[in-house]
């Protein structure tokens, strides 16, 4: 936990939600479609990003790698359960793009790119 969020618990739900989000998104029958060329990878990608810079940003660097962990392994669980669904597709590549934004979220989670909480809570003078 970062000692610098005064709205940690606010912080925590909302990024919990954002998991909710993705879970429910990955095995809903009808996914939110990208109108573009491998669209959903593009989707898979900026999702699992949001995720991995959003807690970054709650909790301190070295537990970065166990979150990055933790999402990957929801990724390939989700793709599992989708395959097994009957309705949506089990695809490696789905895979591939959770990791390659996990793997972002990860890097860019040790710059100070992620500390704009920190900042919005500065800057309205928590």
């Amino acid at each position: 936990m970062r000692r610098d969020l005064h709205w940690f618990k606010l912080w925590s739900v909302i990024g919990w939600l954002l998991i909710a989000t993705v879970i429910y998104l990955s095995l809903t029958p009808h996914p939110i479609e990208i109108d573009v060329e491998q669209g959903d990878k593009i989707g898979h990608a900026l999702a699992y990003f949001a995720m991995m810079m959003w807690f970054a940003q709650l909790y301190q660097r070295r537990l970065h790698a166990w979150w990055g962990l933790g999402f990957i392994a929801l990724g390939i669980a989700l793709e599992y359960v989708q395959g097994w669904s009957g309705y949506r597709d089990f695809e490696y590549l789905d895979m591939v793009a959770d990791a390659g934004g996990v793997t972002a979220g990860w890097l860019l989670g040790g710059t100070t790119a992620a500390h704009w909480l920190s900042a919005l809570e500065r800057r309205i003078q928590v």
